[in-house]
């Protein structure tokens, strides 16, 4: 893999667009990115590794409000206190992903229901219809 990339080639490459990568350092998600002589910042393979992070955190629903707060412990070092709050961070997100992802599964389950009695309907239709 290239040492650097450009925003343009890191946006490619994460799936987020230029202005949430300079938004997600502006806000302090993102450690500050080192630029090149002409001011043009230059994302190294740690830092598209930590985006890949910050994407699947968002994607699961972390508010960014958590995400700061975890980027924050990140940057302290790996104090004990700081590796037990992330670890507390993602063990309570997971709870609640794990939650929604139980809440997903019943809802699935009564569209499967619903889909069947509509299936056995349409069949039932089909068979006087032929009569």
């Amino acid at each position: 893999m290239t040492t650097s990339l450009t925003i343009q080639q890191t946006a490619a490459a994460t799936g987020l667009t230029t202005h949430t990568l300079r938004y997600y350092e502006r806000i302090g998600l993102l450690d500050p990115v080192p630029r090149q002589d002409n001011k043009h910042r230059l994302f190294r393979e740690e830092d598209l590794l930590w985006i890949a992070f910050l994407v699947k955190l968002r994607s699961t629903g972390l508010p960014i409000r958590d995400m700061l707060h975890y980027a924050h412990l990140r940057r302290i070092g790996d104090s004990r206190e700081s590796v037990s709050a992330r670890k507390a961070l993602l063990e309570k997100h997971a709870q609640t992903v794990e939650a929604t992802l139980a809440e997903l599964q019943s809802n699935l389950a009564i569209l499967h229901t619903k889909i069947a009695m509509y299936e056995s309907m349409e069949a039932e239709l089909s068979v006087h219809v032929i009569t």
